[in-house]
């Protein structure tokens, strides 16, 4: 792996424990302000920009803190300005009889070079298909 795919990785690893954070300022440092996402909260609806997420986001800041791991990364660049990162992310929390249980999600982020700085521009997220 090189030195351009573990920025790129050190980056989404800082979004996705903002996300488990709950911490906007972080999240939406990282983000750009038009991000498009699919995701299963949108209930098969694109989702564009900030808003939807800003919603959730006040919501989980009371939660209990998690773990969140990328399984299995994988960054394909698409020129030198615009990169993909695949992994399956695995996220660690105590269950409400107090027992730890791991959550997956299949997820795909499209980070663009923007100005001189990355920026998650947009992503797709699904639950895994069940055997």
């Amino acid at each position: 792996m090189n030195e351009a795919d573990q920025e790129l990785l050190a980056l989404n690893q800082r979004l996705l424990e903002s996300i488990s954070a709950a911490d906007w300022p972080t999240y939406e440092e990282l983000c750009d302000p038009t991000l498009s996402a699919f995701e299963p909260e949108g209930r098969g609806q694109q989702i564009i920009g900030m808003p939807f997420h800003r919603y959730y986001f006040e919501r989980e800041a009371a939660k209990d803190p998690r773990q969140v791991t990328m399984a299995s990364p994988r960054v394909r660049w698409l020129g030198a300005d615009a990169a993909v990162v695949s992994y399956v992310r695995l996220v660690q929390k105590m269950g409400p009889d107090g027992t730890p249980v791991t959550a997956a999600t299949e997820e795909t982020r499209i980070w663009q070079r923007q100005a001189g700085r990355w920026r998650h521009v947009h992503f797709h997220r699904s639950l895994p298909a069940m055997n």
